[in-house]
């Protein structure tokens, strides 16, 4: 398992930049957003403070205060651009539960950072929740590791991800068009799990599904691609016009019988307690805070 992954985090953010709002990919993203809720309803937790890492601009806000109203949100995202439109949206204006309810409620604060070097405090939140955010970094172990940093003992991370399968039917198109490029790398869920537990959290649980989406023109379906991130592999070409229209034709070549290009996305999503205590090698530390004195 290789911790470190051929991404350009200034790349990430720069495209991120540019996709500001990112309303177009909520299709994908707000789906996700709804199923990860489902899971999330089988779970015993009532969390105070909660930590949307990758928040984007919010758009998880809403469905979140929805299930927890008086949750005090901290959203943080590498992308300037999208923060600047969730403050717009979310930290002067009353949301629509707020109006609803006619109580006033604690307004989301937005910090910038990289998620894996947040300088939040440690120990601050109740539960961490991150929506197709985590294969952006190029070093998941260490968001990993700062989760947990973050999370109170006992707490829970909920997360969700592109899997390895993710933009299958494009990786096979440029192969069949010739097109010489780097593409985006994704992690397979078990290693996941691995750095879970390596990582000190506890009883993971990870499972995936293939949500395939279909379109009737392969100009849409790049289109979505682009909508949804870009692609921040260092090694990358850029595409002309002339492999461009040879990518189309080898889409178009893989029409189904019922007209429409499929392209896959896996999805896969994880959850796991931040554990009490982790061991290191042959030993077993104890954090301080973790430690109640008897009355």
């Amino acid at each position: 398992m290789t911790p470190s992954r051929p991404i350009s985090s200034e790349t990430v953010r720069q495209q991120f930049n540019r996709r500001a709002p990112l309303d177009a990919p909520q299709f994908l993203y707000g789906e996700i957003a709804q199923r990860m809720l489902s899971r999330l309803a089988y779970i015993v937790v009532q969390p105070e403070q909660i930590l949307d890492a990758g928040c984007g601009a919010g758009h998880a806000i809403d469905p979140l205060r929805a299930r927890y109203v008086d949750m005090d949100y901290v959203g943080i995202d590498h992308s300037a651009a999208l923060l600047a439109v969730a403050q717009q949206r979310y930290g002067h204006q009353p949301s629509l539960w707020q109006r609803l309810r006619k109580k006033a409620l604690k307004s989301p604060t937005f910090v910038e950072a990289d998620l894996a070097k947040t300088g939040l405090s440690p120990q601050s939140f109740d539960l961490i929740w991150s929506n197709l955010a985590l294969h952006w970094h190029p070093n998941p172990p260490q968001v990993i590791q700062e989760w947990r940093r973050l999370l109170r003992p006992d707490k829970l991370l909920m997360f969700s991800t592109f899997g390895p399968a993710t933009l299958q039917e494009l990786r096979h198109a440029l192969e069949q068009a010739q097109v010489t490029t780097a593409t985006m790398a994704f992690v397979d869920m078990h290693d996941y799990g691995d750095m879970l537990l390596q990582n000190g959290f506890s009883d993971p649980v990870m499972d995936q599904e293939i949500i395939t989406l279909t379109y009737k023109s392969a100009e849409t379906l790049l289109q979505d691609v682009r909508a949804m991130g870009g692609n921040p592999n260092p090694h990358r070409h850029i595409i002309g016009r002339a492999d461009y229209l040879r990518v189309i034709d080898a889409l178009e070549a893989q029409r189904h019988m019922d007209g429409t290009i499929h392209l896959s996305i896996e999805v896969a999503y994880g959850h796991a307690w931040r554990a009490a205590m982790q061991k290191q090698g042959n030993e077993i530390h104890i954090p301080l805070s973790s430690i109640k004195r008897k009355n």
